[in-house]
């Protein structure tokens, strides 16, 4: 179950389909055994192969129904495969992105907390809980953020999953890091609750006006794929990133310290353990005016 806001304060209890699933294949023994099959590249690759066909159409307009999903906020086409209506498109004027210079904008549509970074720092993603060293596995890499803020985006089945450059700058490539599996031992799941971490990929911007930001894309459980655009080059706040395939999936910016404020009711709702809903290009945070600037991150520095 999560409790979330909306930016006009209303707080409610979400508890999906997929939620519940997870809390029965993650809390007991039997669930965690039969877990690790349904996760192996051989299940995914064959769950991914009959998402991408014309057969899944079949469950579109139940998947529509099901999650109420206001269609009208979408280009109108013919879908070739529930991947396709997964991964389908917003209709021109469905979403605005701020342009103003100081305005730090959501890359997608999604629920949001935020964590500052520092020795204590732990947040949880997909049922796993990392630290920003964890998440990166690259001390050094995550030393440049210590004391900045962690903005995690978590994605449910029924949100848009493409997702945006938030600000004007210089991207490196794309780094990725495969899922880990810990034991199924049951004493062992007494510190590791979920034994697997997932796959993801970040890559480095250094943006116009925010310092230096590391954007991550973790990959749902299942047939979950993150299909990113190359990178190494220029780009434009608002242009799109990447998308995910079928699954729900997460979003991780860090920022630097003293580059950006988060709003004040997305870190109350973070401090008490609630999650604010946002849209992509929607207000989030602020340039900080008198900022102290930490270290400029190169490609190099990750290599």
């Amino acid at each position: 179950m999560h409790l979330t806001a909306d930016r006009r304060g209303k707080i409610e209890k979400e508890h999906s389909i997929q939620d519940r699933l997870l809390e029965i294949l993650y809390g007991c023994k039997a669930g965690r055994m039969l877990v690790r099959p349904l996760i192996s590249p051989g299940v995914s690759r064959l769950g991914a192969a009959y998402l991408d066909s014309r057969a899944s159409t079949f469950f579109i307009p139940l998947f529509i129904h099901h999650h109420s999903i206001p269609m009208e906020d979408y280009e109108l086409v013919s879908y070739r495969s529930f991947n396709d209506f997964f991964k389908r498109k917003l209709a021109e004027g469905a979403r605005s992105v701020s342009m103003e210079q100081e305005i730090f904008v959501s890359p997608c549509d999604s629920r949001l907390s935020v964590y500052k970074i520092d020795d204590a720092c732990a947040f949880s993603v997909k049922h796993t809980t990392y630290t920003v060293q964890s998440l990166l596995k690259n001390r050094k890499l995550a030393e440049r953020f210590s004391g900045g803020f962690a903005w995690v985006f978590r994605l449910c089945v029924d949100d848009y999953h493409r997702y945006i450059y938030t600000d004007d700058g210089v991207v490196s490539r794309h780094y990725r890091i495969p899922g880990v599996f810990h034991t199924v031992n049951p004493a062992a799941n007494e510190t590791y609750p979920i034994y697997k971490e997932n796959t993801r990929e970040y890559c480095l911007l250094k943006s116009l006006h925010f310092g230096t930001l590391l954007l991550m894309e973790v990959g749902a459980m299942f047939v979950g794929r993150i299909e990113n655009r190359p990178g190494e080059c220029t780009v434009r706040r608002g242009e799109e990133k990447g998308n995910f395939a079928f699954g729900g999936s997460t979003v991780i910016v860090l920022t630097q310290k003293g580059q950006v404020v988060p709003d004040g009711d997305i870190l109350r709702y973070s401090k008490s353990g609630i999650e604010t809903k946002v849209k992509l290009g929607e207000h989030i945070g602020i340039k900080r005016k008198k900022r102290e600037r930490g270290p400029e991150i190169g490609a190099n520095d990750i290599i």
